[in-house]
């Protein structure tokens, strides 16, 4: 802690603080930046084939011979799934206990080391890497944030992830977690402030400024579904604007997360779509802020205590965590690892 390589989550701080008999205060305190400083820059050959790349975007290094040769990551998984097994007969999976077969590959794993998380935010990739070094594996399965929350009531993930802003109180979440869950069923963990905007092409060749575009003839979009922070915040706003969703072009095209919806925009099959400051970034496509909103994990409190729960929370204290999130992917994360209920 000394040395600024980890920042304890709010658990273990309040854990100090009855063992020594003083105030959390007395133990811990701000300063300006006690994370360990980015090592300076190195002059990198970037790999001939790449498209042109952007500043802020993310790239891989890797010294071959004398040269030091940077590549940009494809923000797409352009690999054939991770598998334990293949499923022998069909269930539907819409039903709440729907149960089936599954043949294993192997052995067993020890799933007390897997956390199931649904959520949609890409930042939930970066956490799972700084996870894994620890000996735990994130199952992510991409959910908007109102079937996150539902899929956590029912009992079927360990972490909800969501962003849904209830505009008339101003606040993020929590709300949200209200209508759905019992006073102190569950708890509230923040994850990181992103921004989200209008995602357009590289140098915003239609001139898109404000989602009053959306109505525009020679403007083609790509949504959300429904139940997307997104997609509410899109509706929202032309709710306010006096602009029906039928007048608005692609409104009924879906995109099923944010990279993908950015990437609907990177291959020309859209001019538009609202999505984070991240997945554009992703893309090296340009983005028009619209509001910043906080991301929050909602767990439930038994599985506080899991082992593999608890280090998902250390690690969002952990600076090399943070770091990599703010840095190559324009986060906050203040409020990462904090109990906000």
């Amino acid at each position: 802690m000394e040395a600024g390589s980890y920042v304890p989550n709010t658990t273990v701080s309040l854990k100090l603080s009855r063992v020594f008999g003083v105030p959390v205060e007395e133990i811990f305190c701000l300063e300006q930046d006690n994370a360990p400083a980015a090592h300076g820059g190195s002059n990198v050959e970037i790999l001939p084939g790449e498209p042109e790349i952007q500043p802020g975007q993310a790239v891989q290094v890797c010294r071959v011979g004398k040269r030091l040769v940077a590549a940009c990551p494809q923000p797409t998984a352009w690999s054939l799934p991770l598998a334990d097994g293949l499923l022998v007969y069909g269930g539907r999976s819409s039903k709440r206990k729907a149960k089936t077969t599954v043949q294993l590959f192997g052995e067993e794993k020890d799933l007390a080391k897997r956390v199931m998380v649904a959520g949609c935010d890409p930042g939930i990739s970066v956490l799972s890497r700084h996870v894994q070094r620890a000996g735990i594996e994130l199952v992510v399965m991409n959910r908007n944030s109102s079937q996150a929350l539902d899929l956590l009531k029912q009992g079927l993930v360990h972490v909800a992830g969501t962003h849904l802003q209830d505009k008339a109180a101003g606040e993020s979440n929590l709300p949200a977690v209200r209508q759905r869950f019992a006073k102190g069923e569950v708890a509230v963990i923040g994850f990181a402030i992103w921004q989200v905007g209008i995602v357009v092409a590289r140098g915003n060749p239609k001139g898109i400024r404000t989602i009053s575009d959306f109505a525009r003839k020679d403007i083609t979009m790509v949504n959300r579904e429904s139940g997307a922070g997104c997609r509410l915040t899109l509706d929202y706003h032309l709710a306010q604007l006096g602009i029906t969703a039928g007048s608005v072009r692609g409104y009924g095209q879906i995109a099923l997360g944010h990279l993908p919806a950015a990437w609907h925009v990177l291959a020309g099959k859209a001019d538009c779509c609202i999505a984070t400051k991240a997945a554009a970034r992703a893309f090296g496509l340009d983005f028009i802020s619209l509001l910043t909103e906080r991301y929050d994990f909602v767990i439930r409190k038994p599985d506080l205590n899991s082992q593999a729960v608890q280090v998902l929370l250390d690690t969002l204290g952990r600076a090399a965590f943070r770091r990599e999130l703010e840095g190559s992917n324009g986060y906050d994360t203040r409020p990462a690892g904090d109990r906000l209920a």
